[in-house]
């Protein structure tokens, strides 16, 4: 799988955008503030539908403009497929593939899929639960997209009985609770079972990889923390029943605080170094270490998949150490196709060749001897 073409309108700092990309390795090279991650943060939208930098899509649109566009040719296994999407502010965003409308926007998922290692990712060891949840989650319907809807489902459901909730603490009516507990554990339940069936799938590659950026460190290890207590069944239908009996049991707290207590909204993916958890305890450089080990553990995983994603590695060789830098440019090398952005050309490892595209000033221009060619794009 490569992404063959990225075109953009109106997004983040760029009034237009039309790069022609091939297999293989192509890095952007360009000051902060040029333009570099926006193009690349283009890419994993188109595979996503959302950012790795922002919650919301509001930022995405250029200042001045009403809507950005972004538009890809994804070719998988010889087949191409153009993709386009409309942002739109305050409004539903619009998608296309070959030109046709698709009926939600979500139905473009799995058409490119990828993988993106970025500064921010450091938050998935230090940040709060909330950052490992979204990675988890991202990393489901990168690998199997009818969760987008399981996703969305529960999130709806989780917002309207914590309305319902808000509404009992102040003597509100009750009655509809019962309702919404069934459809919170039916929608919780599917996407709780799809969580540890990926945990358990993660887990070997990436504690394989932290140990090889990290020989020297204690053992890494990774643990699904529920809000249900014990051993849980894999089963979404077994799981279904022990949510409902704990909203049973948490029914008074939750009425007397307003909140929902039980969920996968509550769960958290536990990240342990030697006997202790990481957060808090792990070093600086092991942090990176287990962030970077988490994002190769994801690619092997699609691999495994016989996925092919693109690998996107975003302003992160300057962050890493000589064996750090070596162990992601080895994955690099056998992935179809690697993005590379970097404020400073030296900082991409040398073994990592292939085209180079300089940002600056409002244009990307592919260097010259570089393979393929391009046209120079204009940002404003």
């Amino acid at each position: 799988m490569h992404l063959r073409r990225l075109a953009v309108t109106d997004f983040r700092s760029w009034e237009q955008a039309d790069l022609d990309l091939d297999p293989g390795v192509t890095v952007l090279v360009g000051s902060n503030g040029e333009g570099k991650t926006n193009l690349v943060e283009a890419v994993g939208y188109i595979a996503t539908l959302g950012s790795h930098r922002v919650a919301t899509d509001a930022p995405l649109i250029r200042r001045g403009a009403s809507r950005a566009v972004v538009r890809g040719v994804v070719v998988n296994q010889r087949r191409e497929l153009a993709v386009e999407l409309e942002i739109t502010a305050g409004k539903a965003n619009r998608a296309r593939v070959n030109r046709s409308p698709v009926p939600r926007t979500r139905d473009v998922l799995g058409i490119l899929r990828t993988v993106l290692f970025a500064p921010e990712d450091l938050a998935l060891v230090r940040g709060d639960p909330g950052e490992r949840r979204r990675f988890l989650d991202d990393l489901l319907v990168a690998r199997y997209p009818r969760y987008a809807g399981v996703r969305a489902d529960y999130e709806r459901v989780l917002r309207q009985r914590s309305a319902l909730l808000k509404t009992a603490r102040a003597g509100g009516d009750l009655r509809t609770l019962d309702v919404w507990d069934g459809h919170l554990a039916r929608h919780g339940s599917e996407l709780l079972a799809g969580r540890l069936d990926l945990v358990a799938g993660l887990a070997p590659p990436a504690t394989a990889a932290f140990a090889d950026v990290a020989p020297s460190s204690d053992p890494a290890a990774l643990q699904y923390r529920s809000s249900l207590e014990g051993e849980l069944p894999a089963d979404a239908a077994a799981l279904e029943e022990l949510l409902l009996e704990a909203l049973g049991r948490v029914r008074r707290q939750e009425v007397d605080r307003g909140v929902c207590l039980v969920g996968p909204h509550r769960d958290d993916l536990e990240i342990r170094l030697g006997d202790g958890p990481a957060k808090g305890y792990a070093s600086h450089g092991e942090s990176w270490a287990l962030a970077l080990a988490l994002r190769l553990g994801s690619y092997r995983l699609l691999q495994a998949d016989d996925v092919e994603p693109v690998l996107i590695l975003d302003d992160v060789f300057a962050e890493l150490d000589t064996r750090r830098r070596r162990a992601l440019a080895a994955v690099a090398l056998q992935a179809e196709q690697v993005l590379v952005t970097a404020a400073v050309a030296e900082d991409v490892p040398a073994e990592l060749g292939g085209a180079r595209i300089t940002v600056s000033g409002g244009t990307a221009v592919r260097t010259a001897g570089s393979p393929a060619v391009d046209h120079p794009v204009t940002a404003t």
